[in-house]
């Protein structure tokens, strides 16, 4: 089994994940991929003079196991002599979406965090298994390139230092360092439509089709970046007779469609993010029905609901609002 703490390094210089002397947010939860980050995160941290601060968020959704998960992290955090900021969530979140709302809960505590420390970046610990699994979810949701180009190791102040490591070598690692981890039942549960994947598709294409699915995923995942980074900044520069106030942005449907469509719906997919702050959830279904109001003929004012989002058409002009 390769040295995994080389191979982070030799993966966080080629991403410039950090610099000498970085202060560095690490999201613990207890379990084994987050604890595999801290531990090496912990290792390199001498070697490049990091501030290292834990950040733990305990979701209450297991009651006393969750508990025990925070004790656990706090502990380690006191045993290494590293800070730590913790968040309890006890507002009871509506299970019809509850990832998207744990995750957007999550990641506002560590922002916040973040900005109240002055710390440069957020590590977290996504693995080459959680970028196929994300790869695959997205396809199934009927993505296009900037969802299957998934999780990025460096976007913004989010760093993903693990995201080229397989879970066996962050097992491997914990066991031969004999490194204690907590183990999440819910990870178990058939319920979550991630858990789905991981439990029963991903080892169905490994067993019947192909064994290193995973690793040619998370390959799709990254080249796929790197082709939709030069559509994006393209679009960026098309984009420009958007017109954008506070909750609202503006456009006129004829110079919309003398784009190519690809551009078309990068330029929507931006103007979504602009207003909702994220594209999650939005699906290559919705950026066609948008484009059906922009292409219509019809005299008529026409109107679309969808996610939060308000889509509306006079004429030519077309407005989205929250």
């Amino acid at each position: 089994m390769p040295n995994l703490i080389k191979n982070v390094q030799a993966f966080a210089h080629q991403k410039n994940l950090w610099k000498e002397g970085a202060k560095i947010l690490v999201g613990v939860s207890g379990g084994a991929d987050s604890i595999c980050l801290f531990h090496i995160l912990l290792a390199l941290s001498k070697k490049y003079s990091f501030s290292l601060h834990i950040v733990h968020v305990n979701h209450c959704l297991r009651k006393k196991d969750s508990d025990l998960d925070e004790k656990f992290v706090i502990n380690l955090a006191q045993k290494n002599n590293i800070s730590i900021s913790t968040l309890k969530l006890e507002k009871p979140l509506n299970f019809s979406n509850l990832e998207d709302q744990l995750r957007q809960k999550r990641y506002a505590f560590f922002e916040e965090i973040r900005k109240k420390l002055n710390f440069d970046s957020i590590a977290v610990a996504h693995h080459q298994n959680d970028q196929a699994e994300t790869v695959l979810l997205r396809i199934l949701r009927g993505s296009g390139l900037d969802g299957l180009s998934s999780m990025k190791a460096k976007n913004g102040k989010i760093i993903r230092p693990l995201l080229n490591i397989s879970k066996k070598e962050i097992l491997f690692y914990l066991k031969q360092n004999r490194i204690n981890f907590r183990t999440d039942k819910s990870n178990f549960q058939q319920k979550f439509f991630r858990n789905k994947i991981r439990l029963d598709l991903i080892p169905y294409l490994e067993k019947n089709f192909n064994p290193r699915i995973q690793k040619n995923l998370a390959i799709l995942a990254e080249t796929t970046a790197e082709d939709f980074a030069f559509i994006n900044n393209y679009a960026e520069k098309k984009c420009v007779f958007f017109e954008i106030s506070e909750n609202n942005i503006r456009f006129n449907c004829q110079q919309m469609l003398s784009l190519p469509v690809s551009i078309q719906r990068c330029c929507l997919r931006k103007a979504i993010k602009k207003l909702r702050g994220d594209i999650f959830n939005i699906e290559y279904g919705h950026l066609l029905e948008i484009e059906k109001i922009i292409k219509s003929s019809k005299n008529k004012n026409q109107q679309l609901f969808f996610k939060g989002l308000k889509i509306t058409k006079k004429g030519d002009i077309v407005d989205l609002h929250l």
